[in-house]
C-alpha cells in the first residue's frame, strides 16, 4: 500500500459526536442540563434496561414505540450497560448530587419564599451550588434559582474529557437507533476517537471531506496504529472530491438540504440556516445534498433555536473549519434550561460567534440579516430562539423555522418596518410533542398530565400559517419537511404517512395559497433548488 495514495472521507461515512457514549446534543452538553438529564433520564433508563432487557429490545423493535425511552442494545451487552450505570453512579456522583440539590432548592423556595428577602437562603445553599447560583424573584414574587452557566462550564460538572467522535459507515438511512435513549457502545465496525470537540485536530479530520490526505496522515490525526487500517480504510475513498463552484449567477440560489436546512447563495455571500446534513448511505437512498455538495467557505451559519434537530453537533463540528461566523439567538440568562448557545458554541470550538436579539442586523455586501421574533413552539417555556429575515438585493426571505403565528399583529409590525416579505420558509409541525417529552427531565416538577398535553412544541397550523403569510404579504411559501426524510428517523422518531395530520394541514394551507395565485407554494422534501430573480 503506497503512502502516495490520497484518501478522503467516503460519502457514506457518518460521524456522531458523543458525550460519555451518548449522542451529544444540548441536553447532554451544557453542564446543568446534562446533570439533570443524566439523573432523570439516562440513569433511570439504564436501571430499567438491566431489570428487564427483553422488554427494552422488544419495544425498541416496535416502530410505534420508536422514540420512547427504550434502550436498543443486545442482551449479550448487558454488562456494558451495567458498567455505564456504575460510571454514572460513581464518576458522576457529584453532578447527580448537584442536580438533586438544584431541584430540591427550587422546590423548597417555591414552598417557603413568598416575598420575603432571599438573602438568608445563601447561607443554607448546599455545597454543590455554592458560588454557582443567584436567588431571585420574578415581578410576582415567584422565586427563581438562576444558574450562572459560564461558571458551570468552568466547574467539575463540565467533563469535556468524556467527549468523543464515533466514525462508522451509514449503510442505510434508518440504521441508527434513537438518539436519546440508546448509548453508542464500542463495536468492531466503528472507530471511537476520544477527543475534546474544541480541539483543532477535529478540523483536520473533517477537512478530509474535501482535502484528501495520505493514510499515514489520517492515522496520525486519529491516533491509530497500522493494525487499525482495515477498519479505517472502510471509511475512506480514493475517489477525488467533487469540485464545487461558487454561485455567480444573478439573484439568489437557494438549496434545500433536508429537514429545515437551507443554503442561500448570491454572488457575494453564502448563508446556511439550521444545517442538518445527511451522508449518502452505502446501500443508497433518496436524493439529497451532502457534505460534498457544500461550498468551500460559508460566510454565516444561522441557528434559529437550540433544539437537537436545529443545533446539530455532528453537522456543526463537521463544517466548523469552513464557517466564517456562527449567528445564534441570545438567551434570557434567567432559567437554567434556557442555555446560552454562545457559550455552548465556544465550547464546541467556534471562535467567531454573534449573538442576536430581535431586530439586530448583520449587514453584508448587497444586503443584511435581521433577527426576527420567534413565537411559540417551546411549550410556553423561555428559550433562546430567533427567526431570520435575509435581505439580498430586492429579495426579502423570511426563515421562520417552527414559528407559531400566535399574534399576527407582530408580523404586520414587521411588514410596516421592513416592507413586503415575498418569500417565507416555514415549519408546520402543528401537533408537536407534549411538555414532558424533552423537558420532563429538567423541570423541578411537572404540571399535571392534561397541562403537559396542552403545552406542546407545536408550530403553525394551516390557519396560523395563512395569517402569517397574509401579514407579511408573501407570494411564495415553502414548508419544511420537518423530520419526514428517512435519515431523520433516529432524531425525530416519526413514521410519516401520506395523509397524516401534518400533511392534511399543509395541504389545506397550500390549496389556499394556490387559489390566491402565489408564485409558488409547496412542501419541500429531500432536496430542492430554488432561484429568486435579481429584480
Amino acid at each position: 500500500m503506497s503512502d502516495n495514495t490520497l484518501y478522503r472521507l467516503a460519502d457514506s461515512t457518518a460521524i456522531e459526536a458523543l458525550v460519555d457514549y451518548w449522542v451529544a446534543w444540548p441536553h447532554t452538553f451544557s453542564p446543568v442540563l446534562y446533570s439533570l438529564h443524566m439523573l432523570n433520564y439516562q440513569k433511570k433508563n439504564l436501571i430499567s434496561y438491566l431489570q428487564n432487557p427483553q422488554i427494552h429490545l422488544k419495544s425498541g423493535d416496535n416502530p410505534k414505540l420508536f422514540g420512547e425511552s427504550f434502550i436498543n442494545v443486545p442482551i449479550d451487552r448487558a454488562a456494558d450497560i451495567a458498567q455505564m450505570l456504575d460510571r454514572i453512579t460513581n464518576e458522576h456522583g457529584d453532578s447527580l448530587q448537584m442536580a438533586s440539590d438544584l431541584i430540591a432548592l427550587q422546590n423548597r423556595l417555591d414552598s417557603e419564599a413568598v416575598g420575603q428577602s432571599l438573602e438568608p437562603y445563601y447561607q443554607q445553599l448546599p455545597n454543590s451550588l455554592r458560588g454557582y447560583v443567584e436567588l431571585l424573584y420574578d415581578y410576582n414574587n415567584r422565586p427563581i434559582v438562576r444558574c450562572i452557566e459560564s461558571l458551570f462550564y468552568k466547574s467539575r460538572h463540565y467533563k469535556k474529557h468524556l467527549q468523543s467522535l464515533r466514525l462508522f459507515t451509514q449503510t442505510h438511512d434508518q440504521a441508527r437507533p434513537y438518539y436519546m435513549s440508546t448509548p453508542r457502545l464500542p463495536d468492531d465496525d466503528s472507530i471511537f476517537w476520544q477527543i475534546t470537540f474544541s480541539e483543532s485536530a477535529v478540523d483536520e479530520l473533517f477537512k478530509l471531506d474535501s482535502q484528501p490526505q495520505s493514510l499515514s496522515y489520517i492515522r496520525n490525526v486519529l491516533g491509530l496504529n497500522t493494525c487499525d487500517d482495515d477498519k479505517l480504510l472502510c471509511l475512506l475513498t480514493e475517489k477525488a472530491p467533487r469540485a464545487v463552484e461558487s454561485w455567480q449567477g444573478q439573484g439568489v440560489r437557494i438549496r434545500y438540504l433536508g429537514h429545515a436546512g437551507i443554503l442561500v447563495e448570491t454572488a457575494d455571500i453564502v448563508l446556511l440556516i439550521d444545517p442538518l446534513i445527511a451522508v449518502k448511505p452505502s446501500e443508497g437512498g433518496i436524493e439529497r445534498y451532502s457534505f460534498q455538495d457544500l461550498p468551500t467557505y460559508i460566510d454565516y451559519v444561522l441557528i434559529t433555536h437550540v433544539h437537537h434537530d436545529y443545533c446539530v453537533f455532528e453537522t456543526l463540528l463537521r463544517l466548523r473549519h469552513k464557517i466564517g461566523c456562527l449567528v445564534v439567538p441570545k438567551n434570557a440568562g434567567i432559567f437554567y434550561a434556557d442555555i446560552s448557545i454562545r457559550l455552548m458554541a465556544r465550547e464546541l470550538g467556534f471562535q467567531n460567534v454573534i449573538e442576536v436579539e430581535p431586530l439586530n442586523s448583520i449587514p453584508f455586501f448587497g444586503g443584511e440579516i435581521i433577527a426576527i421574533p420567534f413565537l411559540g413552539e417551546h411549550n410556553d417555556l423561555s428559550f433562546a430562539k430567533s427567526a431570520y429575515l435575509v435581505c439580498a438585493g430586492s429579495q426579502k426571505i423570511l426563515f421562520a423555522a417552527d414559528s407559531n403565528c400566535l399574534e399576527p399583529q407582530m408580523y404586520k409590525n414587521l411588514r410596516e418596518e421592513y416592507g413586503t416579505i415575498d418569500t417565507v420558509f416555514l415549519g408546520m409541525e402543528c401537533i408537536g410533542a407534549p411538555l414532558s417529552w424533552i423537558y420532563g427531565a429538567l423541570l423541578p416538577k411537572l404540571p399535571d398530565y392534561q397541562d403537559c398535553q396542552a403545552r406542546r412544541s407545536d408550530g403553525s397550523n394551516a390557519e396560523a400559517a395563512l395569517q402569517l403569510l397574509d401579514a407579511v404579504g408573501a407570494n411564495r411559501v415553502y414548508v419544511y419537511a420537518l423530520g419526514r426524510e428517512p435519515w431523520l428517523q433516529y432524531f425525530m422518531a416519526l413514521e410519516p404517512e401520506d395523509d397524516d395530520a401534518y400533511i392534511r394541514d399543509i395541504s389545506k394551507m397550500l390549496a389556499v395559497c394556490h387559489d390566491k395565485n402565489y408564485v409558488e407554494a409547496r412542501c419541500l422534501y429531500g432536496s430542492a433548488e430554488i432561484f429568486l430573480s435579481k429584480n
